[in-house]
């Protein structure tokens, strides 16, 4: 299993429009890709501008075809309005 951590920073005033278009996405990720085992967003207690993706897969296979599909595509330019900035993205292995 490969995971993904994903960290997200987004503009203040747009985490309504971010929440809805990532639930959006889950929904889909959850539905279309078999190799999918967990996509979570969740939210800074700290900071309510930052979030946390974590992200499941079988296999390397199935991480690449996630970023390939047009879902994750056309989420990706909804959510460009939303960030703060650039993501952090850490790839980790299942123990």
């Amino acid at each position: 299993m490969i995971g993904v951590i994903a960290e997200l920073k987004i503009q203040d005033g747009k985490q309504d429009e971010f929440e809805a278009v990532f639930t959006a996405l889950a929904a889909e990720v959850r539905e279309k890709e078999d190799g999918n085992r967990l996509y979570q967003l969740t939210k800074s207690r700290a900071d309510p501008t930052v979030y946390k993706v974590m992200e499941l897969y079988v296999d390397q296979a199935a991480l690449d075809a996630h970023g390939q599909t047009d879902h994750f595509k056309a989420a990706g330019k909804k959510m460009g309005g939303c960030m703060g900035g650039a993501p952090k993205i850490e790839i980790v292995d299942a123990v």
